[in-house]
């Protein structure tokens, strides 16, 4: 049976009449995300009381750690079990319970460019051409469709959320909030053309994180074509500061199964040479080449103690993105509570 539309419910991001968000986000999409939560696995601060661990202690909501008794402290909250053992004195304190601060950074560099799906079938929604005007379903248009999702998940618990547009460096912001607006903005921002520019990952954490002023969770969305060595410098700064990331890997399925049969002419949307290559006589040495790419950069983003996750372009986004929240929230519980 085919996916009713579905629309954002009350005190869900709304839209505008003449606004049609279904070019990021299908009507499927929303369907199977709905009910879906998005937690941060390490500890975040926010501005809210909600649903998200924050460091900040105090003597509410849950357990967090023992102190020493200070001259001043209020006696409600001594540990008479901890003083019957030791003869000590020692106060609870607990953990306050705040909202995530969502940032999602989406890659408009010149890679993101590329499809090799037909837009009408992977947009599902009729149209044959993009809000840019491209016929192919774009690595670009995935992102964005990825980075919409998430969003919606995060304004519908109440949460904040902003949007970064990047590629050599920042090229749109949308400030994080969690009012009603907050969705067109970031669908407006999602509009942006990619640009003929390489991916610059290290510069564009430092701008990011100059105008963080509190942690919060990163959403990276990218081919991440990039030196892993720069990555790592990006990841880096991230870890130093305290923030939590997910890596999504955006990959076109004619990127990673390279099936192409004839003579073709290959051409770099980052400012390369255009080449007339025989695909088949480099298919295996590419294949190789790419597999050890994207386990290096898994590496270095699970060698920080973030997420890593890869999106193939030729599927709904959906189905692997339901799933890879779930995986997620069951790892936080157990860590949690087991």
């Amino acid at each position: 049976m085919a996916d009713a539309p579905v629309s954002p419910s009350s005190g869900s991001p709304s839209t505008e009449a003449h606004f049609d968000h279904t070019l990021y986000l299908h009507p499927q999409t929303l369907a199977r995300l709905g009910t879906m939560e998005l937690r941060a696995r390490h500890i975040v601060e926010g501005v809210m009381t909600g649903a998200h661990r924050s460091p900040r202690t105090g003597f509410s909501v849950e357990f967090a750690q023992h102190r020493p008794y200070a001259a001043g402290d209020d006696l409600r909250h001594l540990d008479w079990k901890v003083y019957g053992k030791t003869d000590k004195l020692h106060l609870k304190q607990y953990q306050q319970e705040t909202n995530l601060d969502l940032m999602v950074l989406v890659d408009a560099s010149g890679s993101m460019n590329y499809g090799s799906r037909d837009f009408g079938d992977a947009s599902g929604t009729g149209a044959k051409v993009g809000p840019r005007g491209e016929t192919a379903w774009t690595k670009f248009d995935h992102a964005t469709a990825l980075a919409a999702a998430l969003s919606y998940i995060t304004l519908r618990h109440g949460d904040r959320t902003g949007v970064v547009v990047f590629a050599d460096e920042i090229k749109r912001i949308v400030a994080r909030s969690s009012q009603q607006r907050q969705w067109r903005q970031i669908i407006d921002a999602l509009s942006t053309h990619p640009v003929q520019a390489p991916t610059d990952i290290a510069r564009v954490m430092d701008q990011l994180l100059a105008k963080l002023n509190n942690r919060c969770m990163i959403a990276l969305v990218s081919d991440l074509f990039e030196d892993p060595a720069a990555l790592r410098k990006a990841l880096a700064r991230v870890r130093h500061r305290g923030h939590d990331l997910i890596c999504f890997q955006v990959l076109d399925r004619a990127e990673t199964s390279f099936d192409f049969r004839d003579p073709t002419p290959f051409e770099g949307f980052e400012g390369e040479a255009r080449l007339r290559i025989d695909p088949r006589a480099l298919r295996k040495g590419y294949l190789e080449a790419l597999d050890r790419h994207m386990r290096k950069v898994e590496r270095t983003v699970r060698g920080f103690g973030f997420d890593y996750e890869k999106v193939d372009t030729g599927g709904w986004l959906g189905s692997p993105l339901a799933a890879y929240l779930a995986r997620r929230n069951a790892r936080i519980k157990r860590s949690k509570y087991g």
